[in-house]
């Protein structure tokens, strides 16, 4: 495969923001975070905010809600060096994923590795801002974001464990607000897992012949022909279970109504998806971002019509 090749089939968007930062030595550490593609970021932020606006007794803290936005942004930058440490010798076989900054050449692993300590040191600095337990449970996840970049190799259930990651933010933003867990936070933290078991299954339909040429795993090969079913089990599981939270959090009937909305978002993304067609795979997995926002809405709104749970 020719260097045109690889650049047409990159992930990295062409033009982007980042290509009129000055300093052409910073520009590969932000593609490196994926800071022009802020998808991974909003679904990572997603649940901290809904358990964040969940457990409030009114308006969620708008300093709880900010310092999880810089949280979620530098976490999942930290993942993605993790990643792109773990996968250099499997990217440079990709055509998607070629042309990324460490299999590139662009960024050494020393370098790398500077990056992610500079962002966890971040990541610290916002966490430390919370209670004692938030700060014990909040670190607990770096086990989840070590493990998840070699799931694919022993696994055809790597979303499942994305899914224990991108969702721990659910246990944290609870035990920001209360300083501890209930029944409410375990349940967002299902609902979840199960919506990254559906929509990361979408992204992975993206790369099932990339990943066969490879030999790493996912569900979109477990699945095949066969993935719609499962998405609608996945999504059916991630409303249910989000359902059973707005019960046991006391929230007004209106956080329901909105349910009813955000489950058809959902109910859109399988009846719309082609399975087959990567840009079509990737539009529908961006479109969760919206999903989260109208949960998110339907949180703030049930809590404040509603009362302290």
């Amino acid at each position: 495969m020719d260097e045109r090749q690889q650049v047409s089939a990159s992930d990295i968007p062409p033009q982007s923001w980042i290509d009129r930062v000055p300093g052409e030595g910073l520009r590969p550490y932000l593609r490196l975070a994926r800071l022009d593609r802020p998808i991974g970021t909003w679904l990572l932020l997603l649940p901290c905010w809904w358990a964040t606006a969940m457990a409030a007794p009114g308006w969620p803290d708008p300093w709880f809600m900010a310092l999880f936005a810089v949280g979620a942004l530098v976490m999942r930058g930290a993942g993605c060096t993790v990643n792109d440490i773990a996968d250099r010798d499997i990217d440079n076989k990709v055509a998607r994923t070629a042309t990324r900054p460490i299999t590139s050449g662009q960024v050494s692993v020393i370098q790398a590795l500077a990056f992610l300590a500079l962002q966890l040191g971040i990541g610290l600095a916002v966490l430390l801002q919370f209670n004692t337990y938030t700060v014990v449970l909040g670190a607990s996840s770096l086990v989840l974001v070590a493990l998840y970049p070699f799931a694919k190799r022993v696994t055809y259930w790597p979303q499942f464990v994305l899914g224990l990651t991108f969702n721990w933010g659910a246990l944290v933003g609870w035990a920001a607000v209360t300083g501890g867990l209930e029944a409410p936070a375990v349940l967002l933290y299902a609902a979840g897992l199960m919506w990254t078991m559906g929509y990361d299954t979408i992204y992975a339909h993206q790369d099932k012949e990339d990943d066969v040429l490879v030999g790493v795993k996912s569900t979109a090969l477990k699945f095949g022909d066969a993935t719609r079913p499962w998405l609608a089990a996945f999504y059916g599981g991630t409303i249910t279970l989000l359902a059973a939270a707005g019960v046991h959090a006391a929230l007004h009937p209106i956080y329901f109504a909105g349910l009813a909305v955000a489950g058809l978002h959902l109910t859109w993304q399988v009846r719309s998806l082609d399975l087959d067609n990567a840009k079509v795979c990737l539009a529908r997995f961006k479109s969760n971002r919206d999903f989260g926002l109208i949960v998110l809405a339907a949180i703030i709104a049930g809590r404040l019509l509603g009362g302290a749970g």
